[in-house]
């Protein structure tokens, strides 16, 4: 069943598209708080489609993500209050209390973890709100962790050519798969924990 395969084509499409710039930020801003599909499937193709342009991509990646991450940030800040009942009565304050710790004493490092590597950010971005991070170390993590991420994705592809596409397309099959399977086994192994 081929389902990346089109996926990727349809992106190498929309990646030449005068207003992709403009999705990019979209896709971007929403990946940081809600939407599941990381930015990543559009600025490939793009830096892949306008190699001279990658660093514009990567950083209209970057701060587009950032200001979706002060949203998050935002959404789980004010959400918390919302939470905190049920947070009591399923006995968790304890819990809630040591991930707070773990927030204010390695926040910038949690985030910019997050923000580097295909852990889902978005959980990151809320869970930082409601623990109540500095907004400081919370930006900061995330500029370096996100720029390093997409300015590496964008130049990566840039360099890389047609080479490297016509590797993506060989194997964008077992590399899609790959990711949801690696995605599943995530969110079942924080559900066993």
């Amino acid at each position: 069943m081929k389902i990346f395969g089109p996926i990727y084509d349809r992106c190498l499409r929309l990646a030449a598209h005068r207003h992709a710039p403009a999705y990019l930020a979209g896709v971007s801003a929403s990946e940081s708080v809600i939407f599941p599909v990381p930015p990543d499937v559009m600025l490939a193709p793009m830096a892949l489609a306008q190699p001279k342009k990658w660093w514009r991509f990567a950083l209209i990646c970057t701060v587009a993500s950032v200001l979706g991450g002060l949203l998050g940030y935002a959404l789980g800040s004010l959400a918390l209050e919302a939470v905190w009942p049920w947070i009591e009565r399923a006995g968790k304050v304890e819990t809630f209390h040591e991930i707070q710790e773990l927030f204010t004493r390695y926040g910038f490092w949690i985030i910019f973890v997050a923000g580097f590597t295909p852990i889902p950010y978005k959980v990151f971005t809320v869970a930082a709100g409601a623990a109540g991070i500095g907004l400081v170390p919370f930006t900061l993590g995330s500029l370096v962790g996100r720029g390093m991420r997409y300015f590496l994705v964008a130049g990566l592809v840039a360099f890389g050519g047609e080479r490297l596409e016509r590797l993506i397309r060989r194997y964008v099959e077992w590399l899609g798969w790959g990711v949801a399977v690696a995605v599943l086994l995530a969110l079942v192994w924080l559900e066993v924990r």
